[in-house]
């Protein structure tokens, strides 16, 4: 009887969402270390004569030209692909938005692995952001892995499920980090430093997307809501689904929220984007075990995030919760404009602990502001102001770090602090907002 149920247990475990998640955060991990080596070596001949720049100058404006127009052709083709595939997985085609998505992972990867391995010009990867963008990238995947998960659980469950697959994700990126330096320096005589890696990143991708077509179960409940947020951490706030739905629409707290988001995201979106090329240049100058290692920081700041709302979340409320993990980014980034050595940027690293947690929670405090039938919308509206923000901040952190490298090029992060306070600033009249409306809800009540 015991080795029947183990079978089982290994079947439906085979047959879930975890094993999607765990080759697609190794393939992503591995791929993510393997482009910036790739863009750094293509970068070192790099000349622009009429800007007289020094060579190492030079390296990092071809490396930030790069990553800004690869991110920007991302964001810009992603937006209509996801909402399409969304809608899809609405109308019962659950597994279409995770399969579709895979599908431009993989393809991005092999572009990848054939730009290495036939020396291709680089430009050729900004046609596989295209392609991964038109697949509905990443948004689309995570909200069709959060819908599944969503179906297959009991409602009193699901917050829990969430969470457990939410800390898969990123103990899997923090392993696939780790190993991806140590990877990429294995050798190939013919081929050169990058291929292993490439090839082992492309078969996890193969493997995640022949699993989600194949053998990827999907249960079908019944009165089960859409799941609408796409970002790590994004159902951690879902005790507040619980919470009783306004009937009308709190306009002045909705602006608030949408004004503190924007703000907040493009701090970290502008800072994150700098961040591989800054650690690229002297006085870092980072190998590829260290760039691996350095993701691997990243993805700690998942757990520690995801551990600081469990915490937190018994003591303190949606607001606190917000400016404690605003203050957490804040501080750490400002932190990071410092930065001379290594072992400096992993204290400013650690700083960044509680950095996830603003976002979840603010959608949550959102969802709050109106009726549940206009809950959909209201997040969409939300995904829509941020994606189109980072047509801004993504060229505007890239411009200012370039005209500041030679001089300070911790600049950047600096101003992204200073965003990160200003998000603040809504939050908290948010806060004394809710305080007077208690205060007038009990002198009501006596």
């Amino acid at each position: 009887m015991v080795q029947p149920s183990r079978c089982q247990a290994a079947v439906t475990v085979l047959r879930g969402i975890e094993p999607i998640l765990v080759l697609e955060q190794l393939g992503s991990s591995f791929f993510d270390t393997a482009l910036l080596m790739v863009v750094k070596d293509r970068s070192l001949n790099a000349t622009y004569p009429d800007a007289h720049l020094s060579r190492e100058e030079s390296q990092q404006k071809a490396m930030t030209d790069f990553y800004m127009t690869y991110n920007l052709i991302i964001l810009l083709t992603t937006i209509l692909p996801a909402l399409l595939l969304a809608r899809l997985g609405d109308r019962g085609r659950r597994k279409v938005p995770i399969v579709v998505s895979l599908g431009g992972y993989l393809m991005s990867r092999v572009v990848l692995l054939l730009v290495v391995l036939f020396r291709l010009p680089l430009e050729v990867m900004f046609g596989s952001a295209a392609l991964f963008g038109l697949c509905g990238g990443f948004s689309a995947f995570w909200s069709g892995v959060m819908t599944v998960a969503s179906l297959g659980s009991a409602a009193a469950d699901r917050s829990k499920v969430l969470m457990r697959v939410e800390l898969l994700y990123g103990i899997t990126g923090l392993v696939g980090s780790l190993l991806s330096g140590h990877l990429f320096l294995l050798y190939n005589a013919s081929l050169g430093n990058g291929t292993l890696l490439l090839s082992l990143g492309t078969l996890m991708n193969l493997l995640c997307f022949i699993h989600s077509a194949v053998l990827l179960q999907v249960k079908q409940a019944t009165n089960q809501e859409p799941e609408e947020d796409s970002q790590i951490l994004s159902d951690v706030s879902s005790t507040a689904a619980a919470t009783e739905a306004p009937a009308g629409i709190n306009k002045v707290n909705m602006a608030l929220l949408f004004a503190a988001a924007v703000l907040y995201v493009s701090a970290v979106g502008g800072a994150v984007e700098i961040l591989p090329m800054f650690v690229m240049k002297e006085p870092l100058s980072w190998t590829a075990t260290q760039v691996g290692y350095g993701n691997a920081a990243g993805c700690v700041i998942f757990i520690t995030s995801f551990l600081g709302v469990l915490v937190f979340r018994r003591c303190v409320g949606d607001i606190p919760l917000i400016l404690i993990g605003m203050v957490s980014f804040a501080s750490g980034i400002f932190f990071m404009s410092f930065v001379t050595a290594t072992y400096m940027f992993y204290l400013a690293r650690s700083l960044n602990m509680f950095a996830l947690i603003p976002m979840p929670t603010i959608r949550s405090l959102l969802s709050q502001q109106v009726p549940a039938s206009s809950c959909g919308i209201t997040l969409t509206a939300l995904q829509l102001s941020l994606k189109f923000a980072g047509l801004a901040y993504i060229p505007a952190s890239t411009k200012i770090y370039q005209k500041t490298l030679n001089w300070f090029p911790g600049l950047i992060f600096i101003l992204a602090a200073t965003l990160t306070v200003l998000a603040m600033i809504p939050i908290s009249i948010i806060g004394c907002r809710s305080a007077q409306r208690r205060d007038y809800e009990k002198i009501r009540e006596h």
